[in-house]
């Protein structure tokens, strides 16, 4: 990664780049093309030699297979080992890509993410305007499957880190473990490592006609057994060679590793591609033993179910009222032409162009609290909304160059009120803009916190107008 990258904006490719190749499993010759796309689209796959073009997204919400590889569906429409791909985005911080297929399946290349992270860099990364929301965990989130001895856990952590733990009970590989620290190491580390497998398994494969793109070129052959030579000349003839070499016990065709530790490696990149699947970027500390393509899906599934669950409470403000306010009450009553008993905002905490954080003190005098639930204080959910205006109000006419201005409501929209504000709450009011101001009208997503949960929510349409 660039040293001027910035992890806390969105990124796309600088153009167009496309890659030809034969898909690992299917063995058809496939056409695939990277195109930039727009802040917020993510990643998705299209399959343009289908009727209609159907776009699939990487989510693991779609994913039907993971016997050799991830596959994800969508109606009649398929893309299948998508892994190697994603984990490249991953590495190289693209959120927003359109990947083109003219057929089924990625091409495999030699196997590897580093042939995907090269075009990347062809294509170039490129900085879009919109802030990229990171989401961070608060808790451990477990996965253990039993009957395939796999252990999976996410922690809470300042940055993605990920360690992989592998154990075939192999005379050949052993023990490995492979560790990432930071995904700035991935395109050195952890990109160049090849997929690979057994050769009992690709017996078993080439049995039942299920690797017809294999190349000796695009996998790791795993020897675990001694090998005859009727054996050497039927893999030598799958894979169209003259001859194939091997020692008792290493790898076939007396294949040099990148890594020492490859395999373990390649298991590290694979649990990037497929958590990938959970649809939101995430700072974490991932400890995999023993991983393969369904336990991560699952895994994902969990992160991503955690998220939806919790994502209300991603930068929630933290409310100190030992701190200096922004805005006292005396500089927002400059600001604003609201006054007792419609003035909804005690101060303001934190102001940006972008964002803004005010208090509301809400207690049991009150003046809509004589006539609203007597005997059972609620503070209207109308107000909660003009409390919410009031601060977008704020954050509208300080965007504007110097003179005086009001504020005009146009539109609310999706409002939801998820708990009661009752007397003794410290209501927290955060205003963000959606887009930027123009001509005077203000687009703004507004949230309420209460005891820091999310009690209020909508998005709001205002229009500032200059006072003549």
């Amino acid at each position: 990664m660039d040293i001027n990258f910035n992890p806390d904006k969105q990124h796309t490719l600088g153009s167009s780049i496309s890659i030809s190749g034969t898909g690992l499993h299917t063995g058809v010759l496939v056409d695939m093309t990277l195109k930039p796309s727009h802040p917020g689209f993510g990643i998705q796959f299209q399959r343009i030699d289908l009727p209609n073009q159907p776009l699939i997204k990487a989510d693991c919400d779609l994913v039907t297979d993971t016997s050799r590889g991830t596959t994800l569906q969508v109606g009649d429409a398929k893309v299948s080992t998508i892994e190697h791909v994603l984990a490249a985005m991953v590495g190289m911080g693209i959120d927003n890509v359109l990947i083109e297929l003219n057929g089924p399946e990625v091409p495999i290349i030699d196997g590897s993410s580093e042939p995907f992270v090269e075009l990347i860099e062809q294509a170039g990364v490129v900085e879009q305007e919109a802030a990229k929301a990171w989401y961070s965990l608060d808790d451990n989130i477990y996965h253990y499957d039993e009957t395939k001895r796999v252990e999976m856990v996410a922690l809470p952590a300042l940055d993605y880190q990920i360690t992989t733990l592998i154990d075939f009970n192999s005379p050949v590989l052993g023990t490995q473990h492979a560790g990432l620290k930071t995904i700035k190491d991935f395109k050195a580390e952890i990109a160049p490592c090849r997929t690979f497998c057994f050769l009992h398994e690709l017996e078993m494969l080439l049995d039942h006609d299920l690797i017809k793109g294999g190349d000796i070129n695009n996998a790791i052959v795993v020897v675990d057994k001694p090998v005859n030579n009727e054996e050497m000349s039927r893999l030598a003839k799958a894979f169209k060679r003259d001859k194939i070499e091997v020692k008792s016990e290493g790898y076939l065709n007396n294949l040099e590793l990148r890594f020492p530790n490859e395999p373990a490696r390649h298991k590290l990149l694979d649990v990037i591609g497929d958590l990938a699947l959970i649809g939101y970027p995430i700072k974490a500390r991932i400890i995999a033993n023993r991983p393969g393509h369904s336990t991560n899906v699952e895994f994902a599934k969990k992160i991503k179910q955690y998220i939806k669950k919790n994502k209300h409470t991603k930068d929630v403000p933290v409310y100190d009222p030992t701190v200096p306010p922004v805005f006292n009450l005396e500089k927002i009553e400059k600001t604003l032409p609201h006054r007792f008993p419609f003035l909804l905002v005690d101060k303001i905490t934190e102001l940006t162009d972008k964002k803004i954080v005010g208090i509301k003190n809400v207690t049991f005098n009150e003046w809509f609290f004589q006539g609203h639930f007597p005997n059972n204080p609620v503070m209207p959910g109308v107000l909660q909304i003009e409390a919410l205006a009031q601060t977008g109000g704020i954050l509208c006419i300080n965007a504007m160059p110097e003179g005086q201005y009001d504020t005009y409501f146009l539109k609310i929209d999706n409002c939801k009120f998820k708990m009661k504000v009752v007397p003794g709450d410290t209501m927290i009011l955060k205003m963000e803009l959606i887009s930027p101001i123009r001509r005077g009208i203000c687009e703004m997503k507004g949230t309420v916190y209460v005891g820091g949960k999310l009690a209020t929510e909508a998005d709001l349409v205002a229009q500032v107008v200059k006072r003549t």
